[in-house]
């Protein structure tokens, strides 16, 4: 039986990793559960190298707070490049409708959303509006590099 949880586990923190790059799929939870079923693994298993309880919270509270964030991040890279609210909410409304049409579509709504957004809304030039949504590249990019990070930490839990 916790041979079992562990394979289950292992597979569940691949479809994770893959997760944190595909959209659809939501990387880190799902590498998450991959965790909770290595912790059930171990302790049936009566394994010498166990996932504590405390380690698992902890775990919990950086998934919730990863997937928060990726959501908030291109909104807020957007500002730093000089972006307006406009351009932020453009960039998140763009990041959602985005899902739809998987990594590429995410990619370019958001971009495309703070681009029209500053345009229209935050009635800046094209310069400015074009740098504000290269920030909100940027945001998808690092949210994504942060969900990689995180479910490849886990794996590496899940598996030593």
């Amino acid at each position: 039986m916790s041979t079992a949880f562990i394979v289950f586990a292992i597979i569940l923190g691949i479809v994770g990793i893959i997760g944190s790059i595909v959209p659809g799929l939501p990387g880190p939870p799902i590498s998450w559960v991959g965790l909770l079923l290595a912790f059930f693994g171990r302790r049936i298993g009566e394994s010498d190298n166990e996932i504590t309880l405390t380690c698992l919270m902890v775990w919990l509270v950086i998934t919730i707070a990863v997937t928060i964030l990726d959501y908030v991040i291109p909104a807020r890279f957007t500002r730093l490049a000089g972006g307006s609210k406009a351009g932020s909410w453009g960039a998140m409304i763009g990041l959602l409708a985005g899902v739809i049409f998987q990594a590429v579509g995410m990619i370019a709504g958001c971009f495309l959303g703070a681009l029209i957004g500053e345009l229209a809304f935050g009635k800046k030039e094209v310069g400015p509006s074009f740098k504000s949504a290269l920030g909100a590249f940027a945001g998808v990019m690092a949210g994504t590099g942060i969900k990689l990070i995180t479910t490849i930490t886990m794996m590496f839990y899940i598996i030593f």
